[in-house]
């Protein structure tokens, strides 16, 4: 048996593209960290038989899939709204009530995975892309675990028919079924052309602006013509500019400062954290937006309205206004580039109650 610190350190270095790996098959950041640990536990009890026939990578590999296979056996799918009905149009239709039986598809943080370091943003964006996870729901445990590990990782069919127990015939049949059902769902996940990162950034700050602003006017001006926006776990969801912006200004954006926004990243792609302001004045943690990029317009706003989310991405379940004046985001040393200032304070971290909801 190895001791921990000897185990750690040849093993350490793998778990953020472990956990990236667990959360493509899962679609949920919490069931992937606990399938990671799992993972951990389980080559921890079994490295003293391990006799270095596959690398140590691939052996890991082949320990974390089984995992996520095991567990998906009792798991039904994560969809998004727009995986299970047609859009609307007209903002002013009824929202349907929330759903809070179905398993949704769940964002993850750039930090935890990895796709925030720039020697991985290749790799790290486009085999996390929210689009590509929601995509892989569409098909079976084993499709998503072959697809990824030939497609996204480049094991070869040999490799992973060894880390499934199976053969390399059936890889590749896997493989050709997974192939033709995600070109049935949409553009191919890995040509999707992504902004430069100054698109990006101008894009995020710009839409942080408005939406703490209640600005519609300015909203206009960063969505595309077809944007979509849909909100677990609210089964109802919008596409065009005027649905998007008619439904934000008139049920979201209904005031300045009812909200607060702490710019991060999620799959690869620009995002932020969400407050709502309560009535004692402090911000209750709200959920999780991640903004899709085409060109340089927001093609797609994905609200997860689960304040359940905040704590994956390193932020309190509550802000209050602290002492130290000039700024208006959260005082994150992640997120110093976003800082902004206004006359009325400074945000700070403070425990509190969750809830979230459009008003």
């Amino acid at each position: 048996m190895p001791s921990d610190a000897e185990f750690a350190a040849l093993t350490e270095p793998f778990r953020p593209e472990l956990l990236a790996h667990c959360y493509r098959i899962l679609g949920s950041i919490h069931d992937a960290e606990d399938l990671v640990q799992e993972t951990y536990l389980r080559a921890w009890r079994a490295f003293g038989r391990f006799e270095g026939r596959s690398s140590l990578r691939r052996w890991l590999y082949k320990i974390a899939t089984m995992a996520c296979l095991t567990a998906l056996e009792t798991r039904s799918r994560r969809p998004l709204p727009s995986g299970l009905g047609a859009p609307e149009e007209d903002h002013r239709v009824a929202v349907a009530a929330r759903e809070p039986s179905v398993a949704w598809l769940q964002p993850a943080p750039d930090a935890l995975l990895g796709a925030d370091d720039p020697a991985a943003v290749v790799a790290g964006r486009a085999g996390v892309r929210l689009a590509f996870i929601a995509a892989l729901q569409v098909l079976s445990a084993r499709q998503r675990a072959v697809l990824t590990l030939r497609d996204v990782l480049a094991f070869r069919t040999a490799e992973v028919a060894e880390m499934l127990d199976t053969t390399t015939a059936a890889v590749d049949s896997a493989l050709r079924r997974a192939r033709a059902r995600l070109a049935d769902a949409g553009p191919a996940w890995d040509e999707l052309a992504e902004p430069d990162e100054e698109t990006r950034r101008t894009l995020l700050d710009g839409y942080v602006d408005a939406f703490t602003r209640a600005d519609p006017d300015a909203m206009v001006r960063l969505l595309h013509a077809d944007v979509e926006l849909e909100m677990p776990p609210t089964p109802t969801w919008f596409t065009g500019r005027r649905a998007v912006v008619g439904f934000l200004a008139g049920r979201v954006l209904r005031h300045p400062d009812q909200w607060r926004m702490v710019p991060t990243g999620a799959n690869g792609q620009p995002a932020a954290v969400v407050y709502h302001r309560a009535g004692d004045g402090r911000y209750e943690a709200h959920g999780v937006q991640v903004l899709t990029l085409l060109g340089d317009r927001v093609a797609r706003i994905t609200a997860f309205n689960d304040p359940g989310l905040v704590p994956a991405f390193g932020l309190a379940p509550a802000l209050t206004r602290s002492s130290c004046p000039g700024e208006r985001f959260f005082p994150c040393d992640c997120h110093r580039r976003y800082r902004k200032t206004d006359e009325e304070g400074c945000m700070s971290s403070a425990s509190g109650s969750l809830s979230m909801r459009p008003d």
